[in-house]
């Protein structure tokens, strides 16, 4: 089965379909893990199971879903800092490169740096002072620490919203 679509007003013909990678990923992990749909795509090491949208067609989708698994085979877990989420995530879409050939594809390297510029930018706008808007350090998980002022914040400990800062009481 072909499934033809539109990217960017470029004509693309995929010639994988979800279903198909799905079979090829499910006997491939054996097992390890287990698939299930959802509204967004995510590693749930709690579960160990991968979550994925089912009527997402497209070549993107199918790269989501590597990488997702990706994190199942890498066994990630959890995280202490942003910098190792950020790292988690270079480690996800470096072996989803390396996943892609046994099934025939190819990622689009300029959506792997664009899916990692946004976690990029997430941490940036973590760490920026509010009070003089210059560089902090993070101390733990929620707090960070300014590296000029000396002023410490909390951000949220959620990964997949608008980066608040507070300011930490002490």
């Amino acid at each position: 089965m072909v499934d033809i679509y539109w990217l960017d007003k470029t004509l693309r013909i995929l010639t994988m379909t979800q279903a198909k990678l799905l079979e090829n990923l499910k006997s491939y992990c054996g097992d390890k893990f287990s698939f299930s749909t959802a509204k967004n795509y995510f590693w749930s090491p709690k579960d160990l199971t991968v979550y994925y949208q089912e009527d997402d067609l497209s070549e993107v989708g199918l790269w989501t879903l590597l990488h997702e698994v990706c994190h199942g085979l890498l066994q990630h877990k959890t995280y202490e800092s942003d910098f190792e989420l950020v790292l988690l995530e270079v480690g996800a879409w470096e072996r989803a490169e390396k996943l892609v050939t046994d099934f025939g594809l190819k990622i689009d390297q300029d959506h792997v740096q664009d899916c990692l510029d946004s976690y990029r930018d997430w941490q940036y706008k973590r760490s920026l002072c509010p009070r003089c808007d210059l560089g902090g350090i993070q101390i733990d998980q929620k707090t960070y620490k300014c590296l000029f002022c000396g002023d410490t914040w909390n951000v949220s400990a959620a990964r997949f919203c608008r980066p608040y800062r507070r300011k930490a009481l002490k």
